[in-house]
């Protein structure tokens, strides 16, 4: 990657903070997967969560497939964070800065798997439901847990923020390249 060109172009972005990172070091746990499971209303209801995405041995397959992924977040400030409808609202404009990530990765001539916050809500209800092939692939990021990603290790281990405190949100994704 022609890291001079990437960050000309990140910088024109309101991203809080990126790394490019070695996907072999990504760990892929079972825990998240049980969470989805148990606590996400979403789980079994959309091509982008499990068991849509396929097994967690399918899901760290894809992700090892890749050697690198930029890891990123961009911040989103609302009036009260106890407000889930104002909090996701602010999530749309994350999703529209990653795909602009993306294809900026695929101009560039790369292969890409794109991973980003929540589950995905373009279609309503979505095709899974009604047993039928996604209407977006192209557009449909499954989110990172869907894949057992434990985002906050990640931040750990690249020394990212992961909480600014007050009513701000940072958001998170992973675009695997090749």
């Amino acid at each position: 990657m022609d890291i001079k060109k990437f960050e000309e172009f990140i910088s024109a972005f309101p991203i809080y903070e990126y790394r490019i990172i070695d996907t072999k070091k990504i760990s892929i746990e079972e825990r998240v997967r049980i969470i989805c499971q148990q606590e996400c209303e979403r789980y079994g209801s959309t091509w982008a969560c499990p068991p849509a995405v396929g097994s967690l041995d399918q899901c760290e397959e894809r992700i090892k497939s890749y050697p690198q992924g930029i890891f990123f977040s961009s911040v989103a400030e609302v009036s009260d964070l106890m407000n889930m409808d104002e909090m996701l609202l602010s999530r749309k404009d994350h999703e529209a800065l990653t795909t602009e990530v993306g294809d900026f990765l695929k101009n560039a001539g790369y292969e890409i798997y794109i991973l980003s916050t929540e589950s995905c809500d373009l279609c309503d209800p979505c095709a899974y439901i009604e047993g039928k092939p996604c209407r977006h692939p192209d557009k449909m990021h499954p989110c990172l847990e869907s894949h057992g990603v434990v985002a906050n290790a990640i931040v750990e281990e690249q020394q990212m923020e992961y909480n600014l405190g007050g009513n701000t949100i940072l958001w998170f994704s992973l675009i695997l390249f090749r």
